[in-house]
């Protein structure tokens, strides 16, 4: 009986998590977000700021890699890199904070092009409540629109910067 329970459980557990080609297509329909984009940022939370932003997106590694400029006043202040590891979608964010959290899709939506991802761990933070990105939210709204969201944490506080983009 217990092993059953055991089986029934872990079963519902992978049930909500993304599968291999959930992840595959969601890193596919990424790719298509190549090239450049302008849009606004707003933090809510703890934290409040805005203003404009630009956006790149470029392939490397043979199509391996998305890479993600998010760029402000003309330079470049955080990168992202999207990849596949075996049937997880996966993202590196090196932030302006100075560390790099990793992160994993926790739910992929293809019919609403909506991919949330999980925090994992993280290189260089100071110390346990140091500021760093601790979820994100990507929804392709359509081929010319993006909506970004990180959920960024310190101290034991929650800030939200949304970012709105339209295709350049």
């Amino acid at each position: 009986m217990t092993l059953s329970i055991v089986v029934t459980l872990s079963s519902v557990v992978l049930a909500g998590q993304p599968n291999g080609t959930d992840t595959a297509a969601a890193f596919e329909r990424m790719h298509a977000l190549q090239g450049s984009w302008k849009g606004t940022y707003a933090w809510t939370g703890a934290r409040s700021d805005s203003g404009a932003m630009d956006v790149t997106y470029r392939l490397s590694g043979a199509g391996s890699a998305l890479i993600e400029d998010l760029i402000v006043d003309g330079n470049p202040s955080m990168t992202t890199v999207y990849h596949l590891d075996g049937s997880d979608l996966r993202m590196t964010h090196y932030c302006a904070a100075k560390n790099q959290p990793r992160l994993k899709a926790g739910s992929i939506d293809l019919t609403g092009n909506v991919y949330r991802f999980d925090f994992v761990d993280i290189t260089n933070l100071r110390t346990p409540d140091a500021p760093h990105v601790h979820g994100f939210t990507m929804h392709i709204v359509d081929p010319d629109h993006l909506q970004l969201e990180f959920t960024f944490t310190a101290k034991g506080k929650e800030s939200i910067e949304h970012i709105t983009l339209t295709r350049a």
